[in-house]
Protein backbone atom coordinates (compact mmCIF):
# COMPACT_ATOMS: atom_id res chain seq x y z
CA UNK A 1 0.00 0.00 0.00
CA UNK A 2 3.00 1.85 0.87
CA UNK A 3 3.97 1.78 -3.11
CA UNK A 4 1.98 4.22 -4.55
CA UNK A 5 1.83 6.45 -2.32
CA UNK A 6 6.40 6.97 -2.43
CA UNK A 7 5.88 6.84 -6.46
CA UNK A 8 3.37 10.25 -6.01
CA UNK A 9 5.92 11.70 -3.67
CA UNK A 10 8.47 11.28 -6.11
CA UNK A 11 6.81 12.00 -8.70
CA UNK A 12 5.65 15.32 -6.76
CA UNK A 13 9.27 16.21 -5.99
CA UNK A 14 10.56 15.33 -9.20
CA UNK A 15 7.82 18.18 -10.72
CA UNK A 16 8.40 20.55 -7.93
CA UNK A 17 12.65 20.23 -8.50
CA UNK A 18 11.92 20.53 -12.14
CA UNK A 19 9.67 24.10 -11.86
CA UNK A 20 11.83 25.65 -9.23
CA UNK A 21 14.84 24.72 -11.71
CA UNK A 22 13.00 25.88 -15.04
CA UNK A 23 11.92 29.20 -12.82
CA UNK A 24 15.72 29.95 -11.65
CA UNK A 25 17.43 28.89 -14.86
CA UNK A 26 15.17 30.69 -17.93
CA UNK A 27 15.61 29.78 -21.53
CA UNK A 28 17.78 31.92 -23.44
CA UNK A 29 19.04 31.90 -27.30
CA UNK A 30 22.30 33.25 -25.88
CA UNK A 31 24.47 33.77 -22.16
CA UNK A 32 22.05 35.86 -19.91
CA UNK A 33 23.70 38.23 -17.54
CA UNK A 34 24.73 36.98 -14.12
CA UNK A 35 22.18 36.58 -11.30
CA UNK A 36 20.03 34.92 -9.37
CA UNK A 37 15.76 34.53 -9.93
CA UNK A 38 15.02 34.22 -6.34
CA UNK A 39 12.09 32.43 -5.21
CA UNK A 40 9.75 30.72 -7.35
CA UNK A 41 6.34 33.45 -8.03
CA UNK A 42 7.84 36.38 -5.67
CA UNK A 43 11.27 36.39 -7.24
CA UNK A 44 13.43 39.02 -5.26
CA UNK A 45 10.21 41.79 -4.85
CA UNK A 46 10.87 41.04 -0.99
CA UNK A 47 14.43 42.24 -1.23
CA UNK A 48 13.95 45.03 -3.98
CA UNK A 49 11.48 46.72 -2.16
CA UNK A 50 12.89 47.46 1.63
CA UNK A 51 13.46 51.31 2.07
CA UNK A 52 17.27 52.37 2.23
CA UNK A 53 17.77 55.05 4.91
CA UNK A 54 20.72 56.23 3.81
CA UNK A 55 22.00 58.47 0.87
CA UNK A 56 23.75 55.86 -0.89
CA UNK A 57 22.19 53.48 -3.55
CA UNK A 58 20.07 50.56 -2.19
CA UNK A 59 21.13 47.46 -0.78
CA UNK A 60 19.64 45.65 -3.19
CA UNK A 61 21.30 47.39 -6.13
CA UNK A 62 24.75 47.51 -4.35
CA UNK A 63 24.86 43.91 -2.98
CA UNK A 64 24.23 42.42 -6.35
CA UNK A 65 26.50 45.00 -8.63
CA UNK A 66 29.15 43.59 -6.29
CA UNK A 67 28.42 40.00 -6.50
CA UNK A 68 26.92 40.28 -10.46
CA UNK A 69 28.74 43.36 -12.09
CA UNK A 70 26.97 46.40 -13.24
CA UNK A 71 24.43 44.19 -15.62
CA UNK A 72 22.38 41.43 -13.96
CA UNK A 73 19.25 39.74 -13.80
CA UNK A 74 16.17 39.13 -10.87
CA UNK A 75 12.53 38.67 -10.77
CA UNK A 76 10.42 41.22 -9.55
CA UNK A 77 6.42 40.70 -8.64
CA UNK A 78 6.69 37.22 -11.02
CA UNK A 79 8.56 39.41 -14.18
CA UNK A 80 12.21 38.33 -15.10
CA UNK A 81 14.15 41.54 -15.70
CA UNK A 82 17.91 42.72 -16.58
CA UNK A 83 18.87 45.51 -14.37
CA UNK A 84 21.20 48.08 -15.82
CA UNK A 85 23.48 50.19 -13.35
CA UNK A 86 25.75 50.69 -16.46
CA UNK A 87 25.58 54.37 -18.51
CA UNK A 88 26.21 52.99 -21.78
CA UNK A 89 23.66 50.16 -21.64
CA UNK A 90 20.84 52.67 -20.21
CA UNK A 91 22.01 55.06 -22.81
CA UNK A 92 21.45 52.13 -25.49
CA UNK A 93 18.19 51.44 -24.39
CA UNK A 94 16.67 54.98 -24.12
CA UNK A 95 17.79 55.59 -27.52
CA UNK A 96 16.30 52.32 -29.11
CA UNK A 97 13.16 53.50 -27.58
CA UNK A 98 10.58 52.34 -30.52
CA UNK A 99 12.92 50.27 -32.31
CA UNK A 100 14.09 47.64 -29.54
CA UNK A 101 12.64 48.90 -27.04
CA UNK A 102 9.13 50.31 -25.64
CA UNK A 103 8.32 51.66 -22.26
CA UNK A 104 7.01 49.14 -20.13
CA UNK A 105 5.94 48.59 -16.17
CA UNK A 106 4.54 46.44 -13.99
CA UNK A 107 0.87 45.47 -13.96
CA UNK A 108 0.79 47.13 -10.48
CA UNK A 109 1.96 50.45 -12.04
CA UNK A 110 -1.23 49.99 -14.54
CA UNK A 111 -3.23 49.45 -11.73
CA UNK A 112 -2.03 52.23 -10.08
CA UNK A 113 -1.74 54.70 -12.87
CA UNK A 114 -4.36 53.99 -15.33
CA UNK A 115 -4.25 51.34 -18.49
CA UNK A 116 -4.09 54.11 -20.40
CA UNK A 117 -1.83 56.46 -18.86
CA UNK A 118 1.28 58.09 -20.86
CA UNK A 119 4.18 55.83 -19.90
CA UNK A 120 1.86 52.89 -21.55
CA UNK A 121 1.49 53.85 -24.75
CA UNK A 122 3.54 53.95 -27.56
CA UNK A 123 4.36 55.15 -31.11
CA UNK A 124 1.88 58.11 -32.19
CA UNK A 125 0.06 58.03 -29.43
CA UNK A 126 2.38 59.01 -27.44
CA UNK A 127 4.14 61.54 -29.33
CA UNK A 128 0.50 63.22 -29.49
CA UNK A 129 -0.09 63.31 -25.72
CA UNK A 130 3.47 64.70 -25.47
CA UNK A 131 2.86 67.57 -28.09
CA UNK A 132 -0.50 68.33 -25.91
CA UNK A 133 1.13 68.66 -22.86
CA UNK A 134 3.94 70.40 -24.26
CA UNK A 135 1.77 73.16 -25.46
CA UNK A 136 0.77 73.64 -21.90
CA UNK A 137 4.09 73.53 -20.02
CA UNK A 138 6.29 74.59 -23.22
CA UNK A 139 8.70 77.60 -23.05
CA UNK A 140 6.01 80.09 -24.45
CA UNK A 141 3.48 78.90 -22.44
CA UNK A 142 6.36 79.08 -19.27
CA UNK A 143 7.02 82.49 -20.45
CA UNK A 144 3.68 83.69 -19.69
CA UNK A 145 3.71 81.84 -16.29
CA UNK A 146 6.21 83.03 -14.50
CA UNK A 147 4.72 86.14 -12.78
CA UNK A 148 1.96 83.75 -11.79
CA UNK A 149 4.62 81.11 -10.27
CA UNK A 150 6.70 84.27 -8.44
CA UNK A 151 3.19 85.12 -7.12
CA UNK A 152 2.68 81.86 -5.51
CA UNK A 153 6.11 81.56 -4.12
CA UNK A 154 6.13 84.91 -2.18
CA UNK A 155 2.46 84.03 -1.26
CA UNK A 156 3.35 80.93 0.58
CA UNK A 157 6.29 82.03 1.81
CA UNK A 158 5.01 85.27 3.63
CA UNK A 159 2.12 82.94 4.83
CA UNK A 160 5.07 80.32 6.30
CA UNK A 161 6.90 83.28 7.79
CA UNK A 162 4.10 83.77 10.33
CA UNK A 163 3.69 80.76 11.73
CA UNK A 164 5.85 78.99 14.07
CA UNK A 165 7.14 76.40 11.79
CA UNK A 166 6.58 74.41 8.64
CA UNK A 167 6.92 71.56 7.76
CA UNK A 168 8.43 71.74 3.58
CA UNK A 169 7.47 68.86 2.13
CA UNK A 170 3.81 69.49 2.81
CA UNK A 171 4.04 72.60 2.37
CA UNK A 172 5.59 72.69 -0.76
CA UNK A 173 3.75 70.37 -2.22
CA UNK A 174 0.25 71.69 -1.42
CA UNK A 175 1.85 75.29 -3.42
CA UNK A 176 2.71 73.46 -6.57
CA UNK A 177 -0.34 71.35 -6.78
CA UNK A 178 -2.13 74.82 -6.04
CA UNK A 179 -0.59 76.09 -9.15
CA UNK A 180 -0.85 72.96 -11.05
CA UNK A 181 -4.24 72.32 -10.63
CA UNK A 182 -5.53 75.67 -11.44
CA UNK A 183 -3.32 75.38 -14.41
CA UNK A 184 -4.65 72.08 -15.77
CA UNK A 185 -8.10 72.23 -14.33
CA UNK A 186 -8.80 75.34 -13.14
CA UNK A 187 -8.93 73.81 -9.43
CA UNK A 188 -9.57 76.81 -6.51
CA UNK A 189 -9.12 74.65 -3.45
CA UNK A 190 -11.16 77.48 -1.84
CA UNK A 191 -13.86 76.91 -3.64
CA UNK A 192 -14.21 73.40 -3.93
CA UNK A 193 -16.33 71.80 -2.02
CA UNK A 194 -14.32 68.61 -1.98
CA UNK A 195 -10.41 68.19 -1.44
CA UNK A 196 -8.97 66.81 -4.33
CA UNK A 197 -5.46 66.56 -3.07
CA UNK A 198 -6.10 64.81 0.25
CA UNK A 199 -7.11 61.95 -2.51
CA UNK A 200 -3.71 62.58 -3.96
CA UNK A 201 -2.36 62.60 -0.58
CA UNK A 202 -4.18 58.96 0.19
CA UNK A 203 -2.83 57.77 -3.05
CA UNK A 204 0.69 58.27 -2.94
CA UNK A 205 0.68 57.35 1.04
CA UNK A 206 0.20 53.85 -0.36
CA UNK A 207 2.17 53.97 -4.49
CA UNK A 208 5.27 52.16 -2.62
CA UNK A 209 3.92 49.10 -0.69
CA UNK A 210 3.70 45.46 -1.39
CA UNK A 211 0.78 45.03 -3.99
CA UNK A 212 -2.05 42.99 -1.93
CA UNK A 213 -5.21 44.38 -3.24
CA UNK A 214 -6.97 43.63 0.64
CA UNK A 215 -8.67 46.12 2.49
CA UNK A 216 -6.42 47.53 5.23
CA UNK A 217 -3.57 47.43 3.06
CA UNK A 218 -1.32 50.15 1.44
CA UNK A 219 -1.97 49.12 -1.31
CA UNK A 220 -5.66 49.23 -1.19
CA UNK A 221 -5.90 52.73 0.35
CA UNK A 222 -3.50 53.73 -3.06
CA UNK A 223 -5.99 52.52 -5.04
CA UNK A 224 -9.02 53.84 -3.09
CA UNK A 225 -7.42 57.02 -3.41
CA UNK A 226 -7.02 57.54 -7.05
CA UNK A 227 -10.99 56.01 -7.84
CA UNK A 228 -11.85 59.01 -5.34
CA UNK A 229 -9.25 61.43 -7.10
CA UNK A 230 -10.86 59.99 -11.09
CA UNK A 231 -14.31 60.60 -9.90
CA UNK A 232 -13.77 64.37 -8.85
CA UNK A 233 -11.88 64.69 -12.16
CA UNK A 234 -14.38 62.81 -14.30
CA UNK A 235 -16.99 65.31 -12.76
CA UNK A 236 -14.69 67.97 -13.82
CA UNK A 237 -14.37 67.50 -17.14
CA UNK A 238 -18.42 66.39 -17.30
CA UNK A 239 -19.22 69.83 -15.67
CA UNK A 240 -16.89 72.08 -18.34
CA UNK A 241 -17.86 70.47 -21.30
CA UNK A 242 -22.04 70.80 -19.97
CA UNK A 243 -20.85 74.31 -19.73
CA UNK A 244 -17.95 75.39 -21.84
CA UNK A 245 -16.03 78.18 -21.87
CA UNK A 246 -16.04 81.07 -24.91
CA UNK A 247 -13.41 80.68 -27.63
CA UNK A 248 -11.51 78.02 -25.99
CA UNK A 249 -9.73 77.08 -29.11
CA UNK A 250 -8.29 80.47 -29.37
CA UNK A 251 -7.31 81.13 -25.79
CA UNK A 252 -7.43 77.76 -23.88
CA UNK A 253 -7.36 78.92 -19.95
CA UNK A 254 -5.94 75.27 -18.83
CA UNK A 255 -5.59 71.86 -20.46
CA UNK A 256 -9.39 71.13 -20.25
CA UNK A 257 -10.00 73.43 -23.20
CA UNK A 258 -7.63 71.60 -25.25
CA UNK A 259 -8.87 68.21 -24.32
CA UNK A 260 -12.60 69.22 -24.90
CA UNK A 261 -11.68 70.82 -28.22
CA UNK A 262 -9.87 67.51 -29.50
CA UNK A 263 -12.26 65.04 -28.44
CA UNK A 264 -14.81 67.11 -30.79
CA UNK A 265 -12.53 66.91 -33.81
CA UNK A 266 -13.63 64.55 -35.77
CA UNK A 267 -11.52 61.33 -35.95
CA UNK A 268 -9.89 62.07 -32.78
CA UNK A 269 -7.71 59.32 -31.22
CA UNK A 270 -7.95 60.89 -27.90
CA UNK A 271 -10.79 59.52 -25.16
CA UNK A 272 -12.06 60.49 -22.20
CA UNK A 273 -10.31 57.73 -20.26
CA UNK A 274 -6.54 58.57 -21.71
CA UNK A 275 -7.25 62.42 -20.84
CA UNK A 276 -8.03 61.55 -17.63
CA UNK A 277 -5.53 59.19 -17.16
CA UNK A 278 -3.07 61.98 -18.46
CA UNK A 279 -4.46 64.49 -15.83
CA UNK A 280 -4.16 62.24 -12.83
CA UNK A 281 -0.29 61.39 -14.04
CA UNK A 282 0.44 65.65 -14.87
CA UNK A 283 -0.94 66.58 -11.40
CA UNK A 284 0.91 63.51 -9.41
CA UNK A 285 4.39 64.40 -11.26
CA UNK A 286 4.46 67.95 -11.01
CA UNK A 287 3.77 68.59 -7.35
CA UNK A 288 4.91 65.08 -5.60
CA UNK A 289 8.40 65.06 -7.59
CA UNK A 290 8.83 69.01 -7.07
CA UNK A 291 7.87 69.35 -3.41
CA UNK A 292 10.27 66.56 -2.47
CA UNK A 293 13.26 68.09 -4.49
CA UNK A 294 12.76 71.45 -2.53
CA UNK A 295 12.76 70.20 0.32
CA UNK A 296 16.23 68.43 -0.61
CA UNK A 297 17.31 71.32 -2.10
CA UNK A 298 16.72 73.66 1.17
CA UNK A 299 18.03 70.64 3.59
CA UNK A 300 21.01 71.05 1.35
CA UNK A 301 21.70 74.47 1.43
CA UNK A 302 21.17 74.35 5.35
CA UNK A 303 23.87 71.85 5.34
CA UNK A 304 26.12 74.11 3.51
CA UNK A 305 26.84 77.84 4.10
CA UNK A 306 28.81 78.43 1.30
CA UNK A 307 26.38 77.33 -1.30
CA UNK A 308 23.62 78.90 0.23
CA UNK A 309 26.14 82.40 0.08
CA UNK A 310 26.60 81.36 -3.86
CA UNK A 311 23.23 81.44 -4.34
CA UNK A 312 22.11 84.68 -2.26
CA UNK A 313 24.59 86.66 -4.09
CA UNK A 314 23.53 85.77 -7.74
CA UNK A 315 19.68 86.01 -6.54
CA UNK A 316 20.81 89.66 -5.26
CA UNK A 317 22.75 90.38 -8.23
CA UNK A 318 19.65 90.12 -10.44
CA UNK A 319 17.95 92.23 -7.72
CA UNK A 320 20.56 95.05 -8.15
CA UNK A 321 20.97 95.28 -11.83
CA UNK A 322 16.66 95.64 -12.41
CA UNK A 323 15.75 99.29 -13.10
CA UNK A 324 12.92 98.79 -11.16
CA UNK A 325 13.21 97.20 -7.93
CA UNK A 326 10.20 96.50 -7.32
CA UNK A 327 9.32 94.90 -10.84
CA UNK A 328 8.90 91.03 -10.68
CA UNK A 329 11.17 88.19 -12.32
CA UNK A 330 11.76 88.29 -16.21
CA UNK A 331 12.14 85.43 -18.64
CA UNK A 332 15.84 87.21 -19.44
CA UNK A 333 16.82 87.12 -15.18
CA UNK A 334 15.33 83.63 -15.03
CA UNK A 335 17.77 82.13 -17.80
CA UNK A 336 20.76 84.17 -16.27
CA UNK A 337 20.32 82.02 -13.12
CA UNK A 338 23.61 80.15 -14.14
CA UNK A 339 25.11 78.63 -11.13
CA UNK A 340 21.10 78.54 -9.20
CA UNK A 341 21.15 75.48 -12.23
CA UNK A 342 23.88 74.07 -11.28
CA UNK A 343 22.75 73.84 -7.78
CA UNK A 344 19.37 72.52 -9.56
CA UNK A 345 21.60 69.58 -11.51
CA UNK A 346 23.04 68.57 -8.41
CA UNK A 347 20.00 68.45 -6.63
CA UNK A 348 18.32 66.30 -9.31
CA UNK A 349 21.51 64.02 -9.25
CA UNK A 350 21.53 63.65 -5.55
CA UNK A 351 17.76 62.87 -5.13
CA UNK A 352 17.10 60.70 -7.52
CA UNK A 353 13.74 60.81 -7.20
CA UNK A 354 12.87 58.73 -9.79
CA UNK A 355 15.19 55.73 -8.90
CA UNK A 356 13.95 53.10 -11.67
CA UNK A 357 13.33 53.31 -15.32
CA UNK A 358 11.58 50.20 -17.04
CA UNK A 359 11.76 49.33 -20.79
CA UNK A 360 10.77 45.93 -22.25
CA UNK A 361 12.88 44.02 -25.19
CA UNK A 362 10.90 43.64 -28.32
CA UNK A 363 13.37 41.20 -29.39
CA UNK A 364 16.44 39.19 -28.43
CA UNK A 365 19.34 42.13 -27.82
CA UNK A 366 22.93 41.50 -28.14
CA UNK A 367 24.32 43.63 -25.89
CA UNK A 368 28.49 42.70 -25.05
CA UNK A 369 28.42 39.34 -24.37
CA UNK A 370 24.94 39.10 -22.85
CA UNK A 371 21.41 38.60 -24.53
CA UNK A 372 18.38 40.30 -23.08
CA UNK A 373 15.51 38.11 -24.10
CA UNK A 374 12.38 39.59 -25.86
CA UNK A 375 9.84 40.08 -24.12
CA UNK A 376 12.14 41.23 -20.70
CA UNK A 377 11.99 43.89 -18.69
CA UNK A 378 14.99 46.05 -18.79
CA UNK A 379 15.15 48.54 -15.13
CA UNK A 380 17.64 51.04 -15.52
CA UNK A 381 18.64 52.57 -12.48
CA UNK A 382 19.68 56.11 -12.72
CA UNK A 383 21.33 56.32 -9.09
CA UNK A 384 24.21 54.12 -9.81
CA UNK A 385 25.09 56.29 -12.26
CA UNK A 386 24.65 59.63 -10.10
CA UNK A 387 26.23 57.66 -7.10
CA UNK A 388 29.72 56.34 -9.28
CA UNK A 389 32.58 57.18 -7.86
CA UNK A 390 34.04 56.50 -11.77
CA UNK A 391 31.58 58.87 -13.22
CA UNK A 392 31.61 61.82 -10.61
CA UNK A 393 34.21 62.51 -8.10
CA UNK A 394 33.02 62.38 -4.40
CA UNK A 395 29.97 61.37 -5.60
CA UNK A 396 28.30 61.56 -1.78
CA UNK A 397 28.84 65.23 -1.47
CA UNK A 398 26.93 67.96 -2.97
CA UNK A 399 28.44 69.96 -5.00
CA UNK A 400 26.80 72.13 -7.33
CA UNK A 401 30.12 73.37 -8.54
CA UNK A 402 30.83 70.34 -10.28
CA UNK A 403 28.84 71.64 -12.91
CA UNK A 404 30.67 74.42 -14.21
CA UNK A 405 31.15 74.25 -17.95
CA UNK A 406 29.32 71.21 -17.94
CA UNK A 407 26.67 70.37 -21.08
CA UNK A 408 24.68 67.80 -18.85
CA UNK A 409 22.11 70.44 -18.30
CA UNK A 410 19.60 68.10 -18.96
CA UNK A 411 19.94 64.46 -20.17
CA UNK A 412 23.03 62.82 -21.07
CA UNK A 413 24.41 58.94 -20.60
CA UNK A 414 25.60 60.17 -16.90
CA UNK A 415 22.67 62.06 -15.99
CA UNK A 416 19.42 60.40 -16.21
CA UNK A 417 17.38 62.60 -12.97
CA UNK A 418 14.78 63.37 -16.40
CA UNK A 419 14.96 60.25 -17.75
CA UNK A 420 16.15 60.08 -21.53
CA UNK A 421 15.62 59.30 -25.28
CA UNK A 422 12.01 60.20 -26.63
CA UNK A 423 10.67 59.90 -23.36
CA UNK A 424 12.51 62.38 -21.79
CA UNK A 425 10.57 64.22 -18.83
CA UNK A 426 8.17 66.67 -20.54
CA UNK A 427 7.92 68.81 -17.32
CA UNK A 428 11.30 69.31 -16.71
CA UNK A 429 11.53 72.69 -17.49
CA UNK A 430 8.26 73.57 -15.45
CA UNK A 431 9.69 71.83 -12.49
CA UNK A 432 13.10 73.73 -13.02
CA UNK A 433 10.93 77.35 -13.16
CA UNK A 434 9.08 76.32 -9.79
CA UNK A 435 12.23 75.21 -8.43
CA UNK A 436 14.36 78.56 -9.50
CA UNK A 437 11.66 81.06 -8.88
CA UNK A 438 10.81 79.57 -5.49
CA UNK A 439 14.48 79.79 -4.34
CA UNK A 440 14.67 83.55 -6.00
CA UNK A 441 11.97 84.28 -3.53
CA UNK A 442 13.16 82.56 -0.84
CA UNK A 443 17.23 83.66 -0.47
CA UNK A 444 16.38 87.08 -1.53
CA UNK A 445 13.69 87.98 1.31
CA UNK A 446 13.99 85.23 4.14
CA UNK A 447 16.25 83.31 6.55
CA UNK A 448 15.41 80.34 8.28
CA UNK A 449 16.45 77.65 10.71
CA UNK A 450 16.01 74.09 10.92
CA UNK A 451 13.53 73.01 13.88
CA UNK A 452 13.96 69.25 13.58
CA UNK A 453 15.98 67.70 10.35
CA UNK A 454 13.51 64.91 9.58
CA UNK A 455 14.55 61.54 8.31
CA UNK A 456 15.53 60.77 4.23
CA UNK A 457 13.36 57.69 3.35
CA UNK A 458 14.46 55.96 -0.06
CA UNK A 459 11.92 53.32 -1.38
CA UNK A 460 12.30 51.90 -5.10
CA UNK A 461 9.69 54.31 -5.99
CA UNK A 462 10.34 57.75 -4.29
CA UNK A 463 12.03 59.39 -1.61
CA UNK A 464 10.57 60.76 1.50
CA UNK A 465 11.89 63.51 3.42
CA UNK A 466 9.95 63.06 6.53
CA UNK A 467 8.87 65.66 8.76
CA UNK A 468 11.70 67.95 7.71
CA UNK A 469 10.36 71.63 9.97
CA UNK A 470 11.76 75.22 9.50
CA UNK A 471 11.62 78.39 10.88
CA UNK A 472 11.29 81.67 8.40
CA UNK A 473 12.08 84.88 9.18
CA UNK A 474 11.69 88.12 6.91
CA UNK A 475 14.71 89.77 6.14
CA UNK A 476 15.28 93.20 7.38
CA UNK A 477 15.84 95.10 4.26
Amino acid sequence: MLWPLCIWASLLLITITAWVYKWSNPKCRGKLPPGSMGLPLLGETYQFFKPNTTSDISQFIKERVKKYGPIFKTNLVGRPVIVSTDSDLSNFVFQQEGLCFQSWYPDTFTEIFGKQNVGSLHGFMYKYLKHMVLNLFGHESLKKMLPEIEKSACKKLELWSKQDSVELKDSTASMIFDLTSKKLISHDPEKSSENLRENFVAFIRGLISFPFNIPGTAYHKCLKGRERAMKMLRNMLQERREKPREKPRENPSDFFDYVIEELKKEGTILTEEIALDLMFVLLFASFETTSLALTLAIKFLSDDPLVLKRLTEEHEAILRNREDADSGLTWKEYKSMTYTFQFINETARLANIVPAIFRKALRDIQYKNYTIPAGWAVMVCPPAVHLNPDKYEDPLVFNPSRWEGSESTNASKNFLAFGGGMRFCVGTDFTKVQMAVFLHSLVTKYRWEEISGGNIIRTPGLQFPNGYHVRLKRKEI
